[in-house]
């Protein structure tokens, strides 16, 4: 009888070596899943998505096991992008939960202005394994996208076996992968230097982290412009005429602006120029100004001049409700 037991359990753990051929498996050391600074920033990130999905009563407790399946991560793409996927509910086998994860993370990457695939450390298959350094890489920079402002453990790095299987054999290798980084860290940090403002150093860095900050923005513009049933999806286009631009200033400053005093349908570039005009000097008259900024570059969709008074608007609203 135990002879045919061991039979059984060895035919089951037979791997076909081949069909791993090529690939690279990470597998974080035993000693670094130990470590408080990873288990500080896994508690952060159950808790942001706890507080973030309250109103949809998900409680998430292991990053593990509770977002494999696409549910969690659908309904973060819902609440924090106001992405609304046609994917099932409930995935229960594991052909639907891979396919709910293709529609999800393809969306996500998308959202995360991530079009370069060496920038992405999770794919369909590791979510679904279960993989946590996959994951967590996943949930920071969905953080760091959509709530920049929370802040998560720094400096959190793991020691990781890289396995690569070949012909010749497998290949093992020990490296560092950093989770998060240092506050304030290397050139990305937007503190005032010599004079410039914090945007303008921003608009200088490589363009997907420009574009981080980007989708950051675009959050915070959709957070305020719901309840009047409007969205920005386009924000190099959208904002060229003025419209929303004087909306979303009415509703953050809290005032209302007679649409007698601007063209609500503007239909050429004068009705244009007027409501940004309009919309540059109430900005003025609360106190905010914006350096360089012309109302004609708005118009012309310089998405260097809208991303100007986006982010005044954001750096002085983000925090409040």
């Amino acid at each position: 009888m135990e002879a045919s037991i061991f039979e059984y359990h060895k035919e089951e753990d037979t791997v076909d070596i081949e069909s791993f051929q090529g690939e690279k498996q990470k597998l974080i050391q035993p000693s670094s899943l130990k470590d408080p600074k990873l288990e500080k920033l896994k508690e952060a990130l159950v808790c942001w998505i706890n507080s973030t999905l309250k109103l949809e009563h998900i409680v998430v407790q292991s990053l593990e096991e509770d977002l494999y399946d696409g549910l969690v991560l659908n309904h973060l793409l819902s609440t924090l992008a106001g992405v609304h996927l046609s994917v099932e509910e409930m995935a229960l086998t594991s052909t639907a939960q891979i396919h709910k994860l293709e529609v999800v993370l393809k969306e996500l990457d998308k959202r995360l202005g991530l079009q370069d695939s060496s920038q992405i450390k999770w794919n369909v298959k590791l979510i679904h394994n279960k993989d946590l350094l996959a994951t967590i890489h996943l949930l920071v920079a969905m953080v760091r996208c959509f709530q920049p402002e929370l802040d998560l453990p720094p400096n959190v790095k793991v020691e990781v076996v890289v396995v690569e299987v070949s012909r010749s054999g497998i290949k093992s290798d020990v490296q560092t992968e950093v989770l998060t980084l240092e506050r304030n860290a290397g050139s990305e940090s937007l503190s005032n230097t010599e004079g410039e403002e914090p945007i303008e150093q921003l608009l200088k860095l490589e363009a997907h982290k420009v574009n981080t900050v980007k989708q950051a923005i675009l959050h915070f513009v959709n957070q305020n412009m719901s309840t009047m049933g409007l969205q920005v999806a386009d924000m190099d286009k959208q904002f060229s005429d003025g419209v929303i631009l004087l909306l979303l200033i009415g509703q953050l400053e809290g005032f209302f602006i007679p649409l007698c005093d601007f063209n609500l349908t503007p239909v050429n570039p004068s009705e244009m120029l007027h409501n940004v005009t309009l919309a540059l000097d109430l900005l003025n008259d609360t106190g905010l100004q914006v350096s360089s900024v012309e109302p004609q570059d708005i118009v012309s969709q310089d998405i260097a001049a809208t991303l100007k008074v986006l982010y005044a608007l954001f750096k002085k609203h983000k925090g409040k409700k």
